[in-house]
């Protein structure tokens, strides 16, 4: 693993914004960034990213399989009673799970390291996908990289495979909130691979999604919402005021209600205590549990519930060395070890290793000047060289 300075191409902004990438440039600072590339080997994707990623997904999956009828895994991760058995019955259902995104630290040279799954509403997916396989073949065509590089990235072919699987001939809506630039555009993009895999679409604002008389989900134009993807997270449709009405809408939802499981940071904790000393797990407890203490005076402390590093402190021999401001942590915190993000040239990167229907298949990296990963932190592409 090596990061690369690199010329950008002259007409990267022109390109993007061609592309839909609106979102390349956020309050005047660069998020594609491509004036440095990570360059991995072809060992290196197959057995210390791709490899670990499908194991910690089947460990996920075996931790949803023992929580979803276990009220003492349900009570910890804080989820409201009242959803217990819509997430049960998803689960039952064998409900499927569009995509996924697991956010690992990795040097090269130790094996990587979990830090949290993105397991509901992950965005970066179109740049992941798309956007960085165009500076790929733009970059070998323009000798700015070698002529060899390859890329770890089949997501796209996935999602509209995927799409296939899961939608069948139905029509899909898709909703967010869509006054966000990034989350529109994740939408559109989403939207665009179920068009290639034959759904017929609408979409929609999340704010915009009414209630009939007989207890339907309905667009403005009163269709009925038979299956839908949804930008937005399940702790929040919990608390929204239709929230009582999910359980009995016959509403099928992307990403399903069980995966409000995984989108928790509480299964830090538990994935550690299924599996302890996993090589590619760190060591992680809930705040209140006595177990706390064995990580000293130096961890990690995230909310359970968070979004884009917010709330987030790294704390070093008992002094906070960085920390998000935020509006999460009401529900409780769980504290991980301290694992350095590697420090390449000044950046810190973190790398996203993205499932589709349960298989690994593309890598995206974003770094920063700051240990914590945030809105901001840049995108950076990828190669194998």
């Amino acid at each position: 693993m090596q990061r690369i300075t690199c010329p950008e191409r002259d007409d990267w902004r022109a390109t993007a914004e061609s592309s839909g990438f609106d979102f390349h440039t956020i309050d005047g600072e660069r998020y594609w960034d491509e004036r440095a590339y990570y360059a991995f080997s072809l060992g290196e994707i197959e057995h210390e990213i791709e490899a670990p990623t499908a194991e910690i997904d089947a460990m996920c999956l075996e931790l949803v399989g023992r929580a979803v009828d276990d009220e003492k895994y349900l009570r910890r991760l804080k989820i409201p009673e009242a959803f217990w058995p819509l997430m049960s019955e998803s689960w039952r259902k064998d409900e499927p799970s569009l995509y996924g995104r697991l956010d690992l630290s990795f040097d090269g040279k130790n094996p990587a390291k979990l830090l949290e799954y993105n397991a509901d509403t992950p965005t970066s997916i179109f740049e992941a996908a798309v956007f960085q396989w165009t500076w790929l073949e733009q970059a070998i065509e323009r000798n700015i990289i070698p002529k060899r590089a390859d890329q770890f990235n089949s997501i796209h072919e996935r999602l509209i495979d995927a799409w296939k699987k899961l939608g069948g001939v139905r029509h899909l809506h898709l909703a967010g909130m869509t006054d966000s630039t990034e989350d529109s555009g994740t939408l559109a993009y989403l939207e665009d691979t179920a068009a290639q895999a034959g759904l017929t679409t609408t979409l929609i604002d999340i704010e915009d999604i009414g209630l009939a008389e007989d207890g339907r989900f309905v667009d403005l134009d009163d269709c009925a919402i038979e299956f839908i993807f949804k930008l937005y997270p399940w702790e929040w449709m919990f608390r929204d005021e239709f929230g009582a009405q999910l359980a009995k809408a016959p509403t099928r939802w992307i990403e399903p209600p069980w995966k409000a499981i995984l989108s928790n940071k509480g299964i830090l904790p538990l994935l550690w205590e299924m599996f302890p000393n996993h090589p590619n797990l760190l060591p992680a407890w809930f705040e209140d549990d006595p177990g706390a203490a064995k990580l000293g005076t130096s961890f990690v402390r995230k909310p359970l519930f968070s979004r884009e590093g917010a709330n987030v402190a790294l704390v070093s021999a008992g002094s906070t060395l960085a920390a998000q401001e935020g509006p999460y942590g009401a529900e409780g915190y769980i504290r991980q070890a301290f694992a350095p993000l590697p420090n390449f040239s000044g950046q810190y990167p973190v790398l996203g290793s993205w499932l589709v229907d349960h298989t690994p298949c593309g890598l995206s990296i974003r770094e920063d000047e700051n240990p914590i990963t945030g809105n901001t932190s840049r995108f950076l592409p990828h190669a194998i060289l």
